[in-house]
């Protein structure tokens, strides 16, 4: 990546001041916390009675002896390097413009070392019993016979793709890629809030948040002994790989719809990053059920697809015939083992939100262990007595459409208006089962440079789980970061921005 804005310079404000050397503010005192508010959520920095935890110090020493103007022009730094490097997101219903820098933010949140590891272990544990639940669904029906999660359920899902019934997967793992979203509860302890299988975006942003991140802070960054997460790319490349029977000479494109795609940095900055092909589907052809792409030098044999495209649009030939992005012919090369596509097709089923209140079962069932992150608590509106209880309860609840994503199709009660809350009880009555709820969560704050100070911002967790051959999580994730105050809404995609986030190595 290219830094030319922090060309040259280790730190804007001269040395760094770790733990213990800096003077120290505190909420709602001392600029630059002059506007932070310590609230009933779990504050990510302070402890209730206004301490910087431990983790902390270093940061709130060296923040403490800045002035704001420094830290504006830092901030502001910050956002030319992601403008200089293109770093961009997609927002399709904004009137005003549909393109637009990912918002940053200056400061890290952080991460230790024990939390970390147990987020490694239960998110290794989920996506074990996932990917088991998916070969079994697709092939045996175990799970259904037992009645452990209803047929209807499974084999009413939009996202199950019968297609897929009877296909070996390798290493049986139809989930290579996940981004699952952790959020904090009220006892700081973190928990899953959904499990994002299809096609999970973001860490792109993780890579460049840190860059910028450990530029703006250098000193501070090597005396807490951050671990590095920069390997990522080289992770991937190695998931991918371990596909295919043959590990050496492997040919591997990632699939994108297009320039016009909300994460088409994305795709473009890791198939950079790799030294793989980065493909349209018109930029494919399949012959004898074998996948080629154009390049100037003739005709080049894909034996890998890192598809950043939706089953629906994958293939007209099978799937929606309308589709101008997939490829003819490309599920029939797939399903005769001549091309590994990741992930696989049909995975969506799982990602479904509905099921997600079923996953601490599925780890009892298929792994004979307790889940080790719990999950929200949550309401199927399927079930009558459920039904009843978010109907009666929607201006204290968060219902979300089962099959949607990126914060669509969903309504935050307390944040609602009387009559947004009685138009989608209309809804949740016309279509159940489509439907799933949750208390209102309010998410921990972590400190957030909002340009008049530094301010309290909602904000979740997305780490990066790939699977093949192994299971790895690199030691860092993207945080995302609701801007508005008071805000839970933290998608790039409804206004939300991010921040790096700094795993701790003891």
């Amino acid at each position: 990546m290219q830094h030319e804005v922090f060309a040259n310079t280790e730190d804007f404000g001269g040395p760094d001041i770790v733990a213990g050397t800096g003077r120290v503010s505190k909420p709602g005192v001392d600029a630059p916390y002059a506007n932070y508010e310590l609230g009933k959520p779990f504050d990510e920095m302070f402890a209730p009675d206004g301490q910087a935890r431990a983790p902390y110090a270093a940061i709130d020493s060296r923040v403490s002896s800045l002035p704001l103007e420094e830290l504006n022009r830092r901030q502001q730094a910050v956002e030319q390097s992601f403008l200089h490097q293109g770093i961009t997101f997609t927002v399709y219903n904004d009137n005003q413009a549909t393109e637009r820098i990912i918002p940053t933010d200056l400061l890290p949140r952080i991460v230790t070392a024990r939390e970390w590891d147990r987020i490694e272990r239960g998110l290794t544990q989920r996506i074990h019993a996932l990917n088991l639940f998916l070969r079994d669904i697709y092939n045996d029906g175990r799970v259904l016979k037992d009645g452990v999660i209803p047929r209807s359920m499974i084999y009413g899902s939009k996202h199950y793709r019968r297609e897929m019934r009877g296909i070996p997967v390798p290493h049986g793992a139809y989930v290579n890629i996940c981004g699952s979203d952790l959020i904090r509860n009220e006892a700081g302890d973190f928990v899953v809030l959904e499990d994002n299988l299809r096609v999970p975006s973001g860490v792109s942003y993780m890579l460049a948040n840190r860059d910028v991140a450990r530029r703006a802070f250098p000193a501070v960054f090597r005396s807490m002994g951050v671990r590095p997460i920069e390997h990522y790319p080289l992770e991937l490349l190695a998931t991918l790989r371990s596909l295919t029977p043959f590990h050496e000479d492997v040919s591997i494109a990632i699939l994108t719809p297009g320039v016009f795609n909300s994460a088409y940095f994305e795709h473009a900055f890791l198939a950079r990053q790799m030294g793989v092909e980065l493909v349209e589907g018109r930029d494919l052809l399949i012959n004898d059920n074998v996948v080629y792409t154009r390049t100037t030098s003739g005709l080049k044999r894909i034996d890998v697809i890192y598809r950043r495209i939706d089953d629906d649009f994958i293939d007209p030939l099978i799937f929606r015939e309308d589709s101008a992005l997939g490829v003819p012919g490309l599920f029939n090369a797939y399903r005769a083992g001549n091309v590994m596509i990741a992930n696989a097709l049909g995975t969506g089923v799982a990602d479904d939100k509905a099921v997600y209140a079923y996953v601490p079962r599925l780890i009892r069932y298929y792994l004979a262990e307790e889940p080790i992150l719990d999950n929200v608590e949550t309401f199927l509106c399927r079930e009558e007595k459920s039904l009843q209880h978010v109907l009666g309860n929607l201006d204290k609840l968060v219902v979300k459409a089962v099959g949607e994503s990126g914060g669509y199709g969903m309504l935050i009660g307390p944040h609602a208006s009387q009559k947004e809350r009685e138009d989608f009880a209309e809804k949740i009555r016309a279509d159940p089962e489509n439907y799933i709820a949750q208390p209102t969560i309010q998410l921990s704050t972590a400190p957030t440079f909002v340009g008049n100070g530094i301010e309290a911002r909602h904000v979740d967790l997305r780490p990066f789980i790939l699977h093949g051959a192994e299971t790895k999580l690199v030691p860092g994730a993207l945080t995302r970061v609701a801007l508005k105050r008071g805000s839970l809404v933290v998608n790039s995609s409804q206004g939300g921005g991010s921040k790096d986030t700094w795993v701790l190595s003891q």
